[in-house]
Formats: C-alpha cells, sequence, structure tokens
C-alpha cells in the first residue's frame, strides 16, 4: 500500500461533518447561504474572531476565494503585492491576472514580507498614472514553504500597510495549522483586528470544501455578494459549507484537526533530523521541506508520494511533505522506519 503526503486534502471531510450533513440532509432550509446552519457557522467565526461588525462568507475553495476577494476589493488599475512564493503569484493557473490586476512578486526565502520589500515595490511605481497603483498586500499564514508569522510581524505589517493605504488580506488555507504550531503567538483574535479581510481554509483541514471569507473593513463589506454571485461562488445549496464550518468551529474541532496533522509533521521532521538531514527552512507547522539526496528520494518514493520541491544542485533536491488531519500513526511509524533506513 502507498501513502501520500502529497497534500493535506488526500481523505474527504471528518466523519463528524459526514454525520451532520446525514442527520441534516431532509431539514428543509433557505438557499444561497440564508439558511440556519451558515447563519450560525458565521456568528460562531465572529464570536471567535471578537468581532461583531465582520462580515462572514462562504466559498468553496481557496483559488475562488482569493480571486474573488483581490476583484473585489481593486480597482481596475490596482494591484497586489506578494511573496514569489505565494499562492496567487505560483499556483492559480493567472487568477489574479485574469481578473484584471497585477501581482508584483518579491522573492523570500522564507515565504514571508516585511515592510521594507513592500516598499521597495512603492518606491518604483511613482510614476502614476502611467503605472498601476498598488493597493494591497497578500501573505499567507501558514506560508506555501510552511513558515509563519509572528504577532510582531503581522502588526508590523498592518500597520505599514494603514500608513500606506493599503489593504491587509490574509491567504488563510492553512490558518489552522499556523495558530497551533508550537511557535505561534497570534490569536484567530489578532487575525480579525489586524487585517482588511482573511479567510479560513477548511478544505485543508477536515471540510469536504470549504473557506470561510471574513472582512473586518466594513468599507469593503458592502455588495461584496455581487462580486460572489457574479463569479459563480455562491452555492444555491449553501448549507454545504455552513454545516462544515458549524461543525468545524463550535468546539474548536479545526484547531484540534490542525494540532494533530502538525504533531504528525513534527515527527517526521525528528526523525529527518536524527539522520543528520538539513532543511530549506526551519518550520513547525504541517508542511517540511527536507534536502535529500537523488538515492534517498528513489527509496523513500517506492512507498510513499511526495513532491521534489526545489532542485538545489545535482546532488541535493528539497522535497515537500505534507501531513493532514487524517495522517495516521500507523503511516507515520512506516514512513519513519524508511527514514531510519537511510542513514
Amino acid at each position: 500500500m502507498r501513502y501520500s503526503f502529497k497534500n493535506d486534502y488526500a481523505e474527504g471531510a471528518h466523519p463528524r461533518i459526514l454525520e451532520t450533513l446525514i442527520q441534516s440532509n431532509l431539514i428543509q432550509q433557505n438557499g444561497y447561504g440564508l439558511d440556519d446552519y451558515s447563519e450560525s457557522a458565521a456568528q460562531i467565526i465572529k464570536q471567535k474572531t471578537n468581532n461583531p461588525n465582520a462580515k462572514v462568507f462562504f466559498v468553496s475553495g481557496g483559488t475562488q476565494a482569493n480571486l474573488i476577494v483581490i476583484s473585489a476589493f481593486l480597482r481596475p488599475h490596482e494591484s497586489v503585492v506578494s511573496a514569489a512564493t505565494g499562492h496567487i503569484f505560483t499556483n492559480e493557473s493567472g487568477a489574479i491576472e485574469a481578473t484584471g490586476h497585477k501581482v508584483h512578486a518579491i522573492e523570500s526565502s522564507n515565504g514571508k514580507i516585511n515592510s521594507e520589500d513592500i516598499q521597495k515595490i512603492l518606491d518604483v511605481h511613482q510614476n502614476k498614472p502611467h503605472q498601476v497603483k498598488q493597493k494591497m498586500v497578500y501573505i499567507s499564514n501558514s506560508t506555501e514553504v510552511g513558515t509563519i508569522y509572528s504577532k510582531k510581524e503581522l502588526t508590523d505589517l498592518y500597520q505599514f500597510c494603514q500608513e500606506k493605504d493599503l489593504y491587509l488580506f490574509v491567504d488563510g488555507a492553512r490558518l489552522g495549522h499556523a495558530l497551533t504550531a508550537e511557535t505561534n503567538d497570534l490569536t484567530l483574535e489578532d487575525f480579525g483586528k489586524y487585517t482588511d479581510a482573511f479567510y479560513l481554509g477548511g478544505t485543508k483541514n477536515g471540510a469536504l470544501i470549504g473557506e470561510a471569507i471574513i472582512i473586518n473593513n466594513e468599507s469593503l463589506q458592502e455588495e461584496f455578494g455581487f462580486h460572489l454571485k457574479q463569479k459563480g461562488a455562491m452555492l444555491a445549496k449553501g448549507r454545504l459549507l455552513g454545516i462544515q464550518f458549524q461543525e468545524l468551529m463550535k468546539d474548536d474541532l479545526y484547531f484540534d484537526l490542525a494540532r494533530h496533522a502538525n504533531q504528525q509533521a513534527m515527527k517526521i521532521k525528528k526523525a529527518f533530523q536524527e539522520i543528520g538531514c538539513e532543511f530549506l527552512c526551519e518550520t513547525f507547522t504541517n508542511q517540511i521541506f527536507p534536502i535529500l539526496n537523488p538515492d534517498q528520494i528513489e527509496r523513500l518514493s517506492i512507498n510513499f508520494d511526495f513532491y521534489v520541491w526545489k532542485k538545489l544542485s545535482e546532488e541535493k533536491s528539497a522535497v515537500r511533505l505534507i501531513t493532514s488531519w487524517a495522517t495516521s500513526n500507523e503511516m507515520i511509524e512506516k514512513f519513519i522506519n524508511e527514514i531510519k533506513n537511510l542513514k
């Protein structure tokens, strides 16, 4: 039997979600997100962010969340700044550009950006109106290379964005994993306070599908529903998303699942450390990037699937290993035994 560490959505949904979907199946509800479950889930999220004035919208996936938020918030001549590793720049098939908005990429070894990086972009775009106007900063937490932002880093970014009249938008496809990492000092309330908008990813953390977009900036909330409908994101059976987030959020199941994924990843990280392996960057979330030689990669590939993330030289490549809410102890033990044999 082959095991996969390629992504954190290879499995279906947490059993509690499936049970609730079945139990509620024949209960009639309003459509288009006006059902009781979606309204309940939105209220729980607002309580947990301690932001009663926030607006919560449910969509089916991360790329959809990113392109709708960015295209809704920006005027046609405005652009967004991102790390070069950012999902909107590398893995969304030009979705943002297809809505008419340029993405300015910043090279970053750890997947994070700061105010100095952003200022350099602003400095070379002073020839208005001949150049596009930067209006949004996009970050991911955890990042695409598994790193996380500290509270100081987030608050510094938000303050800078406020000073420069920029929106701060956080891709939270793996926000649960960031918030439950052992080195994290941020809370969900901080994201309700120090961002204009962010989203909680369900697809990668126990849901069948779904992301919850939280808009904190009240000036950006008005008429957002029109953008959802126009982009095909307003599900007729919105209950499908509401039920999942109600179940994930009501007793912190969401964070329990993310914590489990992180803990399983750290077991693998420790096993690689014990054989003297180096890593692309230091991570404490459910993504790790050990640096291996071709022989080690070939041997591990016999029974396990993963991605070769970046070729560093002829002798070394960084591979990406991702654990999920459903990664079992049996799977981890078998993989660790394979790692031990690499020494």
